[in-house]
């Protein structure tokens, strides 16, 4: 039996939640090169829960405390529950000593915290439903929203983080290169399942990849 220590539990009780599954909140913080070492199971599938009731909790926060647009709603909610931001939400509340991970595998990974931030919260949710939830998620994210609070900063990042939310996926094609050795001029297109979705210039494919990403921003939005 997964037996779960008073410090475990603290950082979810000073919410006001008790878990009494815990089982379930073994789970969640089970990485799955832990779970194939052990044969037991992984977060996976709270995770994929738990993304959505993050995705819900903060798209109603928005809708109901700002007066953004949709495009600029899906853009400022990217920024917070980007896979930085949930890594920095999760040292806050302590969360990372407790993942479990296999051999050679940094619990302290920042893909692998925020999936573990996620399903924590799902099981949040499975338990108390999902005004507890949503109360847990909001009084940690919202001080960062209140003091604009910058965890995306570049555009290819920025753009990454739009797309995931549908579990799409991000490419760049170099379309031309010009120039002299010393002063190249470089095209780039930026795909998103594979469907040009912006276009970019720049003196390198960094650049360039930076302004189609940009390009891109400006037409998801």
């Amino acid at each position: 039996m997964y037996n779960i220590s008073g410090d475990t539990m603290n950082f979810l009780e000073k919410y006001g939640i008790v878990i009494k599954n815990e089982e379930l909140l073994k789970t969640a913080l089970t990485h799955s090169s832990k779970a194939n070492e052990e044969r037991s199971k992984s977060y996976e599938r709270l995770e994929f829960l738990g993304d959505a009731v993050l995705e819900l909790a903060t798209s109603e926060y928005f809708y109901l405390h700002s007066n953004l647009k949709e495009g600029d709603m899906s853009k400022t909610r990217a920024s917070y529950v980007c896979e930085n931001a949930l890594f920095e939400y999760s040292k806050q509340i302590g969360l990372i000593d407790y993942i479990r991970t296999g051999n050679g595998v940094p619990k302290d990974t920042v893909s692998i915290v925020a999936d573990c931030f996620e399903s924590v919260l799902a099981v949040i949710f499975l338990e108390h439903g999902f005004s507890v939830a949503k109360r847990f998620a909001l009084g940690i994210i919202v001080p960062y929203i209140e003091t604009n609070h910058e965890f995306i900063h570049d555009s290819k990042s920025y753009l990454q983080e739009m797309v995931q939310m549908d579990k799409k996926t991000v490419t760049y094609e170099v379309i031309s290169e010009s120039g002299p050795a010393h002063d190249k001029t470089f095209v780039v297109h930026v795909l998103v399942d594979g469907l040009v979705f912006g276009v970019g210039t720049g003196k390198s494919k960094k650049e360039a990849e930076q302004n189609a990403a940009t390009d891109a921003i400006k037409k998801i939005a």
